[in-house]
């Protein structure tokens, strides 16, 4: 697990969430540009919750790996949608591509 520090307040997530939203927002704050993402957190009772977090080139996240008794926070499709922006913006699309808006950002697709 990791904890994310981030506006003077603090969530716990998977490991591998954190970082795919680590790179994410490396990637935003390089183009410019500003996003917003959800996120399963890991509730202080256990429970699993849900934490949105605006992304954009003045966000200073911190990711620290934390021990935690509660099982590891795993969503494969979160992290791939994540690598997946996170490639678009590093490898914008050519002039025949247009960016769509998609549950958990921006999207862009080949025409």
């Amino acid at each position: 697990m990791h904890r994310i520090y981030y506006a003077g307040d603090s969530i716990l997530t998977g490991s591998e969430i954190a970082h795919a939203l680590l790179q994410y927002a490396q990637m935003l704050a390089k183009a410019a540009t500003a996003a917003t993402f959800e996120i399963p957190t890991r509730e202080e009772d256990g429970s699993v919750g849900h934490a949105t977090l605006l992304l954009g080139p003045a966000s200073q996240l911190i990711a620290d790996a934390e021990q935690s008794e509660d099982e590891e926070l795993v969503d494969e499709e979160l992290v791939d949608q994540l690598k997946r922006l996170t490639g678009a913006l590093q490898h914008p699309p050519g002039p025949s591509a247009v960016m769509t808006q998609g549950p958990g950002g921006n999207v862009y697709d080949d025409l």
